[in-house]
C-alpha cells in the first residue's frame, strides 16, 4: 500500500522527490552561511571571518540580506537532487542489466560508483545555471538582487554560456 515496484516510474519519481527534499531544502536552509562564505572568498579584506561576514552583511543589508540567493539555491539544488537521486537509480538498474545479475552483484561497488558518477554528471548540468545566478546575486554588489533580475541580465551580457561556465568545476568537485 505504501510501496511501489522497484524500477517503476513511480519508484523513480519518489527517488527524485526525495532528492528535491534532501538537496533543495537543506541547501536553502544554509543560504546565510553560504552567502558569507562566498563573500569571504571574493572579498577577504571586507569579510574577514564568518562572524565578521555575518555582521557586515546585516549592517549593510539587514537580516533580510542574509537570504540573498535563496531562490536560485532552492531551484538549482532541487534540480540537482532530482537528477542525482533519480538518475542514480536509473543508471544503477541500467548498468546492472548490462552486466547481468551475477556480475552486477560481484561488481556492485563499481556499479554503484559508475551509477553515481553518471547521475552526478547530469545533476551538475541541472544545477549550473542556478548556481551561476546565485553567485552573481551574492557576490557582485549592485548586479542583481533577485533571480528575476539576474537571469535576463546574465543572458543579455554573455548568452547561454553565462549559465554553464561553472559546470566543469562542479564536475571536478
Amino acid at each position: 500500500e505504501y510501496s511501489c515496484e522497484y524500477g517503476s516510474l513511480k519508484f523513480y519519481a519518489l527517488c527524485g522527490f526525495g532528492g528535491v527534499l534532501s538537496c533543495g531544502l537543506t541547501h536553502t536552509a544554509v543560504v546565510p552561511l553560504d552567502l558569507v562564505k562566498c563573500r569571504m572568498q571574493v572579498d577577504p579584506q571586507k569579510y574577514k571571518s564568518i562572524f565578521n561576514g555575518f555582521s557586515v552583511t546585516i549592517k549593510e543589508d539587514g537580516v533580510h540580506g542574509l537570504a540573498k540567493g535563496w531562490a536560485p539555491t532552492f531551484i538549482g539544488y532541487s534540480m540537482q537532487g532530482l537528477c542525482k537521486f533519480g538518475f542514480y537509480e536509473v543508471f544503477k538498474i541500467l548498468y546492472g542489466n548490462m552486466l547481468g545479475e551475477e556480475n552486477a552483484y560481484l561488481w556492485r561497488t563499481s556499479l554503484y560508483l559508475a551509477a553515481s558518477a553518471s547521475a552526478e554528471f547530469f545533476a551538475d548540468i541541472a544545477l549550473a545555471p542556478m548556481e551561476a545566478a546565485k553567485v552573481r546575486i551574492q557576490t557582485q554588489p549592485g548586479y542583481a538582487n533577485t533571480l528575476r533580475q539576474a537571469v535576463p541580465k546574465m543572458f543579455g551580457e554573455e548568452g547561454i554560456w553565462a549559465f554553464y561556465k561553472g559546470v566543469a568545476p562542479l564536475w571536478m568537485r
